[in-house]
């Protein structure tokens, strides 16, 4: 079945007349990175054939294909999956002036395997009617009693949650961290549940106080066409944490070009690509994340936000971490 299932892919990607292309497995949604694509494809006559899906399956597929991927590049929505297909020996090392002069070295591998493209954070939102700005802190403080029964944050299955537990795993160590999530569990106001929209509509209707989220999503809600969203985002504000510590975490989407890359030299242009001035502002305007170009200017939600500072963790640690931080989250009965 699964040698079937290639052979199907290989074919869709095969199917339309001999062109410079190419192939893309992508786990992030079609709407979020399509527009794009195409755009590269009119500006550079080189077409892309786009497979949507889950990072996870993806990486087990491409240790099935092994040589005989239809797969070019690999794109992800997390540093933990990019980790985890290095480690599999799934990528291959690229050389490119162009990707290391705009990429930081912390949100890219040290050794030119994949290298992130966008950026978001992973912050706090917040009642204003409820929660006074000045009680709000760092992601340690979440753990204090302060916060019993006031806080919401979707499941320990959700990789922004890993990521983040791992980030705290990097700083803090395993034991200290342990500590912090069986306290942050207490406070819980309810059985984790639901994605991040679902927090923040949560603490606009007073179910919670304070909620985990990544801040695209609630940008996205307060320019959504549905008025019950923008009504909920309209009812929060937004916390910066650990400003006077490490930073408020991060994470990325990210790409790397696969290890049997029949069209090496197209991949890596695409991924030039991404990290252009356009397509790094297209990022910014239209998917709420920030740029991994420092210099590219913010769109006007994010803009209103302000300048944060970011932890520089180097996000090969959020791969390292992710197992430790999957085992502790299920030990403190984090959902």
């Amino acid at each position: 079945m699964k040698k079937t299932l290639t052979i199907i892919i290989f074919l869709i990607f095969q199917q339309l007349p001999n062109a410079a292309e190419v192939n893309v497995y992508s786990a992030r949604k079609e709407t979020l990175i399509k527009p794009l694509l195409d755009q590269f494809t009119r500006d550079t006559g080189i077409r892309v054939n786009l497979i949507t899906g889950k990072a996870d399956i993806f990486i087990k597929r491409l240790e099935i294909e092994g040589e005989n991927t239809p797969a070019d590049i690999l794109l992800t929505i997390d540093a933990a999956r990019l980790v985890r297909a290095k480690e599999k020996g799934l990528f291959q090392e690229v050389i490119s002036d162009a990707l290391n002069k705009v990429i930081p070295n912390y949100f890219r591998d040290i050794d030119n395997h994949w290298f992130g493209l966008s950026l978001r954070s992973r912050v706090i939102v917040f009642a204003p009617d409820r929660v006074n700005k000045e009680e709000l802190i760092d992601y340690l403080d979440l753990a204090n009693s302060k916060w019993k029964g006031r806080i919401c944050v979707r499941s320990s299955s959700n990789i922004y949650n890993q990521s983040l537990v791992a980030s705290l795993i990097a700083h803090h160590g395993i034991n200290k961290i342990e500590i912090w999530a069986s306290r942050l569990v207490e406070n819980f106001a309810r059985p984790s549940k639901g994605g991040d929209r679902d927090q923040i509509k949560a603490v606009a209707i007073g179910v919670c106080d304070i909620a985990l989220v990544n801040n695209y999503y609630l940008a996205g809600m307060l320019e959504s066409s549905q008025e019950y969203e923008t009504y909920a985002a309209k009812k929060v504000k937004l916390f910066w944490p650990d400003q006077n510590g490490h930073g408020a975490h991060v994470n990325i989407s990210g790409a790397g070009v696969t290890k049997y890359a029949k069209n090496k030299e197209e991949a890596i242009q695409l991924l030039e690509y991404l990290v252009t001035d356009k397509a790094q502002q297209w990022y910014s305007d239209i998917n709420y994340e920030y740029a991994v170009n420092p210099e590219i200017k913010n769109t006007a939600i994010l803009g209103i936000w302000g300048v944060f500072k970011s932890d520089d963790l180097n996000l090969s640690l959020l791969g390292r971490y992710n197992r430790d931080a999957v085992l502790l989250m299920d030990r403190v009965g984090w959902k």
